[in-house]
Formats: C-alpha cells, sequence, structure tokens
C-alpha cells in the first residue's frame, strides 16, 4: 500500500472538514514517515527482493513504528499534538488520529506477514502484494471513492473542486511512476530512506496547497 493510504486522508477531510488537509496527509503516511526516517538511522531494516510479486520490499525488522502498539502510540500521539499545537477542535484531532491508526488497517490487508501484533510478537498480514493486479486495483479504487467524497465535500463548502482533483490526479501518477522504478536487490539503504521520506514531505506540502484560495469568488 502507497498512495492508497492517502484515501484516508480524503475521507477523514469529508467528515471533518476543520482538519487541514496537509495534517491528515501527514497523518495518513506517519507511520511510513517515521519508518523512512528509522530505515535512514538504522532503527528499522528492509530489503529489497525483485523476484516478488507486486511489492518487492521485504520488512524485516520495524516494530517502533508498523507493531500494532505502537501504531495506536503514534496515533495517540498524534491526535494529542494537532489538539495542543494547532488547536483543533477535540473531534478533528480525533479524526486525526484515527487517520494515523488507518495506515496499520490498510497495510494489514496488503502487507506479507511482517506487521507485530505486539513488539516482537506474532506477526500478520493478508498478502495482497502477492496479486498486483487486485492489489493496485484497490489502492486505486480507495483513491477514487474516497476522493470523489472529498471533492463533493468540497463543493459543499462552496470550495473549488480543481485543487483536489489535481491533488488526486499527482497521487495516481506517483503510484504509476513508484510501480515503474523497481529499486535494486539488496538492503534498503539510507539514502532510499532520505528518498522516500522527501517524497512524503513533498505530498504534504501539495496537500496543503489545495487549501489555498480554494473558496469561490462572487
Amino acid at each position: 500500500m502507497f498512495v492508497g493510504h492517502y484515501a484516508a486522508a480524503f475521507a477523514a477531510k469529508a467528515i471533518e472538514p476543520k482538519a487541514p488537509m496537509w495534517t491528515l496527509a501527514a497523518a495518513a503516511q506517519l507511520v511510513d514517515i517515521g519508518w523512512s526516517a528509522f530505515i535512514i538511522a538504522g532503527i528499522e531494516r528492509a530489503s529489497v527482493d525483485p523476484s516478488l510479486p507486486g511489492s518487492s520490499l521485504v520488512l524485516e525488522h520495524m516494530p517502533w513504528t508498523h507493531s500494532l502498539p505502537m501504531t495506536f502510540a503514534w496515533a495517540v500521539g498524534a491526535a494529542v499534538l494537532v489538539k495542543l499545537l494547532l488547536r483543533l477542535p477535540l473531534w478533528a484531532s480525533v479524526v486525526v488520529g484515527l487517520t494515523v491508526f488507518s495506515h496499520w488497517l490498510l497495510d494489514l490487508l496488503v502487507h506479507r506477514p511482517d506487521l507485530e501484533l505486539w513488539i516482537g510478537g506474532e506477526k500478520v498480514g493478508l498478502g495482497l502484494w502477492n496479486y498486483p493486479v487486485p492489489e493496485q486495483a484497490v489502492e486505486i479504487g480507495l483513491i477514487a471513492l474516497c476522493g470523489a467524497a472529498w471533492v463533493a465535500s468540497r463543493k459543499s463548502l462552496e470550495h473549488k473542486a480543481w485543487p483536489a482533483i489535481a491533488f488526486i490526479g499527482f497521487l495516481v501518477a506517483l503510484q504509476i511512476v513508484a510501480m515503474l522504478s523497481p529499486q535494486p536487490a539488496g538492503p534498503l539503504a539510507a539514502q532510499s530512506g532520505i528518498t522516500i521520506l522527501a517524497i512524503y514531505l513533498v505530498v504534504v506540502a501539495l496537500a496543503a496547497l489545495t487549501e489555498l484560495r480554494g473558496k469561490k469568488t462572487a
């Protein structure tokens, strides 16, 4: 699961328009933002096996970002931070936290068994990655469905639709580029972590732009 995670941000924005879109985009990938930082630091480990169907990632050690209790901790921490730092309403802060937690649920659907139920415990994953065509259909389908809900909510608030549509189009293009850009076999290096982290931050910045001058003029 890559851009499919942003579907949770779209759904959250449709449910709670008071939550900034950049915050929700960061929340949807917060677990992977942390993971890429931990790959850079050598705290967590992954490698690439091009022989695997679908995603070639072998996620060997990621208890501090992708285990169930730590994902819950990231979600609670994010909700508290946006409440304190951004002074969001309570419900908007809860929605941000739920968006963070959605990452684990979506990963459960597609990952091979590499998600720990507790730190050092049993690993789970339904393995949709092993079926590339259905997996990609799920990701793009989630983006389309939740993106449509976000666009509809913008229209109901008399905000222009095109920034949201352009952002969704960018994510679909990003997914295609990722599919056509295989990684070399072997351990995932710190440089790869830097590239991945940069991509996530660019997406957050573009998400913020969707709310600039978004209201229709008379």
